[in-house]
């Protein structure tokens, strides 16, 4: 198993030995379980399905419940499908940590952006202001968008003002600098996406992976 579900606790540093800040993001990851086994056999492809952080019964459905009783799994918040090479190694009811992970080792992690709501093509794009003197009503304004005659319309992907932020973000190479394993907490150098208390997909790092 190389991915793990977490929340973001928040921002902090740590020193290095050598006397050096760090800026970390502390997660709290884990511990997950298996909830379900897919095979080839029985749907087309390996993978494995991990289910993360405690629910109330009342807020669980009834075919959830069936679902988490089948594998024998306390009932969970969260469901994630992992692709495995081999899910015939795995077991229902499986528990995995933080000490699937090494320090010093590069992560992708996975989450949703905070949300912006509707914003100008300026701060949405970085698009230059126009004049603020001599009369200028195009101060923020987002400018031409097509031309008049023809087309007559305006081209798709043009970049205006619209909804910012609240998107699937995944930041790729970031490295783990510490596991505390008697937490479930991971320290990971730099930001991370999302607010506070969202939800994080943390897996080993698919490229730039040193040896």
């Amino acid at each position: 198993m190389n991915t793990i579900l977490g929340k973001k606790v928040g921002m902090t540093q740590i020193f290095s030995e050598a006397g050096e800040a760090i800026p970390v993001t502390v997660i709290e990851a884990g511990p997950v379980k298996v909830t379900q086994i897919k095979t080839v056999e029985t749907d087309g492809y390996e993978a494995v399905q991990i289910g993360y952080d405690d629910e109330k019964t009342h807020r669980v459905t009834a075919p959830l419940k069936g679902h988490f009783e089948k594998a024998s799994v306390e009932l969970k918040k969260y469901l994630q499908e992992v692709r495995v090479d081999n899910a015939a190694d795995y077991q229902l009811n499986q528990e995995f940590t933080v000490e699937i992970f090494e320090a010093g080792k590069k992560l992708d992690i996975t989450g949703i952006s905070k949300g912006k709501g509707t914003q100008g093509n300026i701060k949405r794009h970085g698009h230059h202001r126009g004049p603020m003197t001599h009369g200028s009503k195009h101060k923020r304004l987002a400018g031409a968008l097509a031309a008049g005659t023809y087309p007559s319309r305006v081209f798709k992907g043009n970049k205006g003002p619209g909804r910012m932020g609240r998107e699937t973000v995944t930041i790729q190479n970031i490295e783990l600098v510490k596991v505390i394993p008697e937490r479930n907490v991971l320290l990971v150098k730099g930001s991370v996406p999302g607010n506070k208390g969202g939800l994080l997909k943390i897996r080993y790092a698919i490229k730039g992976q040193e040896a």
